[in-house]
């Protein structure tokens, strides 16, 4: 994953399948493009194949489950997720919540397959601890913020900064931030804080136009890091 990241999740909305996503998934590969910042793309499993045969960007999975090849019904595994195309995949999202054990398995496994792992925690005490496991990248999201329209990076600044702390710890493993996640100026202001990107989803899934709301949060990610370099001289 290229920074600044700006990292979206097509959830299970009505435009996350079929046509519709491929339409979507098209128009932010264009987009990433024409910016030159990465966005990377969560979807359904069902979409993994079809989105990465149509686009450049890198495609990941919602989620995987930890359970090793064999009897397990239902099961969405690492080997199933990267035969289909996916480059990585989400891990311990606030709705689909993990155990710390099945967290480090699952990012083991991933990782064995060269998938990248982005794993989602909803405070930042977690951070040190998840960085340690070896993820490509914490995303940190305090769930009473989701899809709430309210920012972390306006509400509650001071839980990317002390994230940024934490993962700083840790050499390899970078900070995202989510939560309410809406404008371009919310992502500049994340970065500006210190993540390396963001997670968005119902403010991209939800919009009458994502891609026009997606170049927005992309714009706001370029004037992030132009703002970062600007301090650091």
């Amino acid at each position: 994953m290229r920074t600044p990241q700006v990292l979206i999740n097509f959830k299970a909305y009505e435009n996350s399948f079929g046509p519709k996503a491929l339409d979507l998934a098209k128009g932010l590969d264009k987009l990433s493009k024409e910016y030159g910042v990465e966005i990377t793309v969560s979807v359904p499993a069902t979409m993994i194949s079809r989105i990465n045969e149509a686009v450049e960007i890198p495609v990941f999975a919602q989620h995987v489950d930890p359970s090793p090849i064999g009897a397990h019904t239902g099961s969405v595994i690492p080997e199933m997720v990267k035969e289909a195309g996916a480059k990585g995949t989400l891990i311990n999202h606030s709705e689909k919540r993990m155990r710390l054990d099945e967290i480090a398995e699952a990012i083991a496994r991933s990782k064995s397959l060269g998938l990248e792992t982005v794993v989602c925690v909803d405070r930042y005490e977690l951070v040190h601890p998840v960085a340690l496991l070896g993820p490509t990248a914490v995303l940190i999201e305090p769930p009473e913020l989701i899809g709430s329209g309210i920012a972390v990076s306006k509400a509650k600044p001071e839980v990317i900064t002390r994230a940024v702390e934490e993962v700083r710890k840790v050499s390899g493993v970078y900070l995202l931030a989510g939560a309410g996640i809406t404008s371009g100026e919310d992502v500049e202001i994340a970065i500006k804080l210190g993540s390396e990107g963001v997670g968005v989803a119902s403010a991209v899934m939800k919009a009458k136009d994502p891609v026009k709301v997606a170049e927005d949060l992309v714009k706001g990610a370029i004037r992030g890091m132009e703002g970062r370099r600007a301090l650091i001289k």
